[in-house]
């Protein structure tokens, strides 16, 4: 369980990036954090591995104090997917950059060899196992990235952009593995601009203005919200567009599910059939 208790930051500059931010995440819980740039969403996700301590608040972590623990002795149960890759890729090769956090964690040798293939296999980057990361595009590089979080299995994951600079296969790949993680009770954080991506997971939906969060609930709520959307600058959904279009025709307009709007779409084409 994640706790923050009105969470303030201010980065040495004396900008203040969070003003005041309370949430609990529980166990199992698929949460994607969205707002415009600026909203103070990476920030805020930095708290909940202690990459930041807060300026005033505290930060809870399966019951843990992140200001009282260290980053290493969290990073076993929490991983952590930058943004941006480069910022954390180091190794020489794609498959010692896998291998480093489970020779870390005293991982089997055995185990280890399993693991990185699983990973590799997963994001389609078995290829690159011999290549340098640096090598790559931006896209391969930030499979890298989330490869070396994948594989030592962790009970949350946070994850900046996941979907920057992947393309719809890869997407599809990204939202079954997390539809996987979140039935084996995992915890998982996004945050992200892709609205279409969150609409077809449907999580929670956490959305941030100005360091401030301004609206927490269920993705039909949130992402069908025209007035929240447009605080933060997020566009409505494509399908829940549609649907609001529709809604003259008695059609609900809180969908934002591609698959509960084609079930739709077909029902009232056998009504106007008959």
């Amino acid at each position: 369980m994640i706790e923050a208790e009105d969470i303030h930051y201010s980065y040495p500059n004396k900008v203040e990036a969070l003003k005041g931010v309370s949430i609990t995440i529980k166990d199992g819980e698929f949460v994607a954090i969205m707002g415009q740039n600026g909203a103070g969403k990476s920030t805020f996700i930095k708290h909940f591995n202690g990459l930041l301590k807060p300026t005033q608040g505290r930060v809870k972590v399966d019951g843990v104090d992140t200001t009282k623990t260290s980053v290493a002795s969290l990073a076993r149960n929490v991983g952590f997917v930058f943004q941006n890759p480069d910022h954390q890729l180091f190794s020489e090769t794609v498959e010692e950059e896998i291998s480093f956090a489970l020779k870390n964690f005293c991982f089997d040798k055995k185990i280890i060899e399993d693991r990185v293939t699983w990973a590799l296999e997963l994001l389609s980057i078995n290829q690159y196992r011999k290549t340098s990361p640096f090598l790559l595009s931006g896209g391969e590089r930030k499979r890298v990235a989330l490869a070396s979080v994948l594989a030592w299995d962790p009970q949350t994951l946070i994850l900046d952009e996941p979907t920057i600079g992947q393309d719809h296969e890869q997407k599809e790949k990204l939202r079954q593995f997390i539809m996987q993680m979140k039935a084996q009770k995992k915890t998982i954080v996004i945050v992200t601009h892709d609205v279409e991506f969150v609409a077809e997971c449907n999580p929670r939906v956490i959305l941030m203005k100005d360091g401030k969060i301004i609206a927490d609930g269920i993705g039909t709520a949130i992402l069908t919200d025209p007035v929240m959307l447009e605080l933060s600058s997020i566009v409505l959904p494509q399908i829940a567009e549609v649907f609001t279009k529709l809604g003259a025709l008695g059609l609900p307009k809180n969908i934002i599910d591609i698959y509960e709007a084609k079930a739709l779409l077909l029902k009232v084409r056998e009504r106007l059939n008959k």
